[in-house]
């Protein structure tokens, strides 16, 4: 039920109010009265009502007033003037304030229950729109983690498709011009290990960050990655420092969280997606460079200090280096991937259970990915990676096969079949059907009669 306030001076003209809305809007509305301004505000503070019908000429506090100061507090609350007063000027002031309707008494029946009727249908439609941003923004919110994981594989990986890296970038609406890496080289976690991500995935997104955004990996094997990505225009010494900085709040969050003292690895600041995963395999080199000390380590540090530090992890980045580096690095990649896909397997099982439920329909790959909340161009990459088919393909093979049960049938005809499994154009049909069975929809019918 929605809450009404009726303020008015007069309690006939409330209860006339009231009696209307009971007898021609039953169940709708829980009535609340106010004689005047002041009680007018009290009650709105106290109640929360949705709709407000206001009196204009109270004593005390005027009406014009009391809305002012209502709408100050619930500025959701729907607004209705009523006055005796034929008065432009009070129409003026009261769209100012955000009335919704204005009435002069005495009104009749059938204008208040208009009047409350078309209120009653924006709040819900109001309410409906909230109902569905929030259910988007939850279905946002968790897709991000599979998003930010599926980026960091990217950016952690022997091959880098820049394309795809920016896809998803896009989605979680950070730069890629240009960024840095850091490594934690965590030892055997055990039961922590959940307790250890949390810390630091919350502790990163935490820190204050200036024209950069940070991206987090899974806990893998030993080793947690952290990616700090900015534009052309954030500056290298920003992003170093910024990794720097960072780097040392991680630390002490493990210190006094989680007990632990870890080495830290920080690579180069690199241009494009490329570059950042060179950081990247900078970043595990140095933390791996002394990793009883557990403090920070700078990859361009070792690089100045000795030239063969540089030399190692050129070797690593181009597969020629330490066999039990490069295994560790692969074993990262191979784990995280694991649980990206394992990530995935929800989304797509919600969108095969909507395509299979709207494939006689006409139906588009936007309107699925619409519907999983994920972007049309992601959606169709994990899509085909995980089901070895296309969206058209999917969608086409479902419909044929129902065509075919449709067929063997035999109480349809063949414009009939046609319509039901989505196609709008028969002739169509039968080209598409031919394509997949290599039989023409009337052959197909005769052998299987």
């Amino acid at each position: 039920m929605y809450r009404l306030l009726i303020a008015d001076d007069e309690a006939l003209e409330r209860e006339g109010i009231e009696w209307i809305v009971n007898r021609m809007m039953p169940d709708t509305f829980e009535t609340i009265h106010a004689e005047n301004g002041r009680m007018a505000i009290q009650r709105a503070e106290e109640r929360r009502p949705h709709i407000v019908i206001m009196d204009v000429r109270m004593p005390g506090i005027q009406g014009l007033e009391a809305l002012k100061e209502i709408k100050a507090q619930n500025p959701q609350a729907k607004m209705v003037l009523i006055t005796a007063y034929e008065n432009f000027e009070y129409a003026k002031q009261a769209i100012t304030l955000g009335v919704h309707e204005y009435l002069v008494k005495p009104a009749k029946r059938e204008q208040i229950v208009a009047v409350l009727s078309r209120l009653v249908q924006e709040l819900e439609e109001e309410q409906h729109k909230r109902d569905e941003e929030l259910a988007v923004r939850e279905q946002f919110f968790q897709l991000l983690p599979l998003a930010e994981t599926e980026i960091a594989l990217h950016l952690m990986s022997g091959h880098v498709n820049e394309t795809e890296t920016g896809h998803l970038a896009d989605i979680l609406q950070l730069p890629i011009d240009k960024g840095c890496s850091l490594v934690l080289g965590l030892s055997e976690v055990g039961d922590a290990k959940k307790k250890v991500y949390d810390a630091v995935k919350t502790a990163a997104h935490a820190a204050p960050k200036d024209g950069y955004g940070t991206v987090v990996s899974s806990l893998i094997h030993s080793h947690m990655a952290l990616f700090l990505l900015g534009t052309r225009q954030t500056g290298d010494s920003a992003l170093a420092e910024g990794a720097r900085e960072l780097c040392t709040r991680l630390a002490d969050v493990l210190r006094e969280q989680c007990g632990m003292a870890v080495p830290v690895g920080i690579g180069t600041v690199q241009n494009r997606a490329e570059g950042i995963k060179r950081s990247y395999y900078e970043a595990v080199f140095a933390s791996r460079y002394d990793q009883e000390g557990g403090g920070i380590c700078r990859f361009e540090d070792l690089v100045q200090a000795s030239g063969a530090g540089g030399t190692h992890a050129e070797k690593l980045i181009n597969g020629s280096g330490d066999a039990g580096e490069s295994a560790y690095v692969e074993l990262a990649i191979r784990q995280i991937r694991e649980e990206r896909e394992q990530r995935t397997t929800n989304m797509l099982d919600r969108a095969v259970l909507y395509i299979r439920g709207r494939f006689q329909e006409e139906l588009s790959l936007e309107d699925v990915a619409e519907h999983v909340h994920l972007n049309p161009y992601y959606f169709s990459k994990v899509f085909k990676q995980q089901t070895g088919e296309t969206f058209i393909d999917y969608v086409t093979r479902l419909r044929i096969d129902k065509a075919k049960e449709l067929m063997k049938d035999g109480r349809y005809s063949m414009k009939e079949v046609c319509y039901q499994v989505g196609y709008k154009d028969p002739n169509y049909f039968s080209r598409v059907f031919k394509k997949v069975t290599g039989l023409t929809p009337s052959d197909y019918r005769v052998q299987h009669q």
